[in-house]
């Protein structure tokens, strides 16, 4: 787990492993947990989510143009600005289809880290890899990503790989 991983409350942290229990991890199911909505939305170009306060809560939008694995990335990177920087959301953040927003990189790379947790903890990667290999599965890294709803690249990065 990342460093962000620890920075988070035992509460928030326990919170996010009881969905981490099968796979994929259910990020709707998550978000309402934490107190904050998900809803698909049409959104600017080149702008693959955002995260706003609406009332006492806040709200994830992402761009339901996006393919359903990008979605899944956002609403999780999403999620980790709302449990690192809370504080710094004010109005709301866009991030755009690199994972920019008016936050540092190093915010947006620590919230990236923190959804690749979210989506990749280490005891479903470990069952992950093991049922690809009891099934002789060729191409681990694609089987893996399939099965956490993830893209390639995403799981190469979290594999160190």
């Amino acid at each position: 787990m990342s460093v962000e991983w620890n920075w988070l409350e035992p509460r928030e942290r326990k919170i996010i492993e009881g969905f981490q229990d099968t796979a994929p991890v259910r990020l709707s199911a998550l978000a309402k947990a934490l107190g904050v909505a998900v809803k698909a939305a049409t959104l600017a170009p080149g702008i693959s989510g955002e995260i706003r306060p609406e009332g006492d809560s806040y709200v994830i939008r992402v761009n339901r143009h996006d393919p359903p694995k990008r979605q899944r990335f956002t609403v999780a990177h999403e999620l980790a600005h709302f449990l690192l920087h809370r504080d710094q959301i004010e109005q709301g953040l866009e991030d755009n289809v690199l994972y920019r927003s008016k936050l540092s990189d190093t915010r947006e790379a620590q919230a990236n880290r923190l959804a690749a947790d979210i989506l990749m903890p280490q005891q479903l990667i470990d069952q992950c890899r093991e049922a690809a290999e009891d099934k002789g599965v060729g191409d681990q890294v694609l089987y893996m990503s399939e099965v956490l709803g993830v893209s390639e690249d995403a799981m190469k990065i979290r594999l160190g790989i």
